[in-house]
């Protein structure tokens, strides 16, 4: 173990790396990436079966505070430079590939920033499948053993109950009316208790299965089924899907429809998602040669809750990664505010919760610099036995408390069902 500027590495080097494509026959025959997963530290990008899953660490880093991002970027460029890797697949996700995960804010706090390398990555996109492995490792497209349901699961609220949260809420609405700011998310914690250490394979076999459209993740403990990609670099094309402005689903068609209908109309929600386009396209521009921001959004329709969704996209201008870009655009308006340095200040005001590595990116990324990051909403952390579930809202001028809480409670759905299903 080395110490590093910006934290703690662990790192094999020179990492030998080879990816070889799985024979159509044999990878007809590959069931869901999500089943080979063991139980110990598994690292899973997964949205309709295709992505990556990974085990085993061959290298890895840990940072903190404001220079995270950089230093993660700085060791990831000196371990590539410094590998050996022989790939005959060249798609983006093969050959050398790190996981990542970080924290929200710049400030020190209960959670680190981390990129892990694993020792083997299972892919799949399209009818291709590969495998990567660093080293002497080896590699198994059997399924696992099922992972046990939790037991004796409780839940409790984390560091506001719901009364205490509105309260907070409330106060955000006065200071945006006052032209404090014109926008800030607000998020809120619920604690799950189990009686023995909670296998995660449990809620990522459920969440991919009840919510493919959205990316299902784990790394490092931070596991969730995020609806909302922060940006893709592939190939020259950059890419990020905005979504604010939110209503619960009821289960009804005809009424859901009629909702999404509101959804689209609704000045509130309508406000609160300029904002978070706005900021997107504004990130964005310094490093994209042309974009495409569309002026209407489209409603996303998930089995839980309807939201209000813009695709940004633009052609690479110099050559930032995809973890580069991510840096730039976090925090969006989506997960912050605007201006997003005095919403931010406000959250570590009155939000009373250290966010961790809630609504900051989470994903993936090759030695090309391409990857994918999202940003970990409909998340939890998984601590052994307990488990600590995040939701968050957009608070603009005009909105309601009380409306605000049953959104949280919508948002906690698809991880309380994935613990307790």
């Amino acid at each position: 173990m080395t110490q590093t500027a910006g934290g703690t590495s662990e790192v094999r080097t020179p990492l030998d790396v080879r990816t070889v494509l799985v024979p159509a026959s044999d990878a007809a025959a590959v069931g869901a990436l999500v089943d080979l997963l063991p139980a110990e530290a598994p690292l899973s990008w997964l949205r309709r079966g295709e992505g990556l899953v990974g085990w085993g660490v061959a290298a890895s880093v840990r940072t903190t505070g404001p220079t995270r991002f950089s230093d993660a970027a700085k060791w990831w460029s000196e371990t590539t430079a410094l590998a050996t890797v022989t790939d005959e697949v060249e798609e983006p996700g093969s050959g050398l590939v790190c996981f990542g995960a970080f924290t929200f804010s710049d400030e020190p706090g209960s959670a680190d920033s981390v990129l892990i390398v694993p020792e083997v990555i299972v892919g799949r996109r399209g009818d291709l499948v590969w495998v990567t492995t660093v080293g002497d490792a080896t590699a198994s497209l059997t399924a696992t053993t099922a992972p046990a349901p939790p037991a004796d699961l409780t839940f409790a609220d984390g560091a506001l109950n719901g009364p205490q949260w509105m309260t907070v809420v409330a106060h955000a609405v006065s200071r945006i009316e006052a032209g404090d700011l014109e926008k800030i998310v607000l998020a809120r914690d619920l604690i799950a208790e189990a009686s023995a250490p909670i296998d995660p394979r449990w809620p990522l076999r459920r969440l991919a299965a009840s919510y493919p459209t959205c990316w299902t993740f784990h790394v490092d403990g931070l596991f969730g089924a995020t609806p909302e990609m922060l940006v893709r670099r592939e190939r020259g094309l950059v890419t990020s899907r905005v979504l604010a402005g939110t209503i619960r689903r009821t289960g009804d068609d005809e009424r859901d429809l009629a909702l999404a209908a509101m959804l689209a109309h609704s000045s509130k929600d309508l406000e609160e998602h300029e904002y978070a386009v706005r900021s997107v396209a504004e990130a964005l521009e310094p490093y994209c040669s042309s974009m495409n921001v569309p002026e209407t959004p489209f409603v996303l329709h998930l089995p839980n809750v309807l939201h209000l969704a813009t695709d940004v996209a633009g052609v690479a201008r110099d050559g930032e990664s995809s973890l580069e870009l991510a840096a730039a655009l976090h925090p969006s308006a989506a997960v912050g505010g605007t201006p997003t340095p005095v919403a931010r200040a406000l959250i570590s005001e009155i939000e009373g919760m250290d966010r961790g590595r809630y609504a900051a990116p989470v994903g993936w990324m090759d030695a090309t610099g391409d990857g994918e990051w999202g940003i970990a909403l409909r998340s939890g952390v998984i601590d052994g036995a307990t488990v600590r579930l995040f939701a968050g809202c957009g608070i603009v001028g005009g909105s309601d408390p009380q409306a605000e809480l049953a959104e949280s409670q919508a948002k906690f759905v698809p991880v309380r069902d994935a613990l307790t299903s």
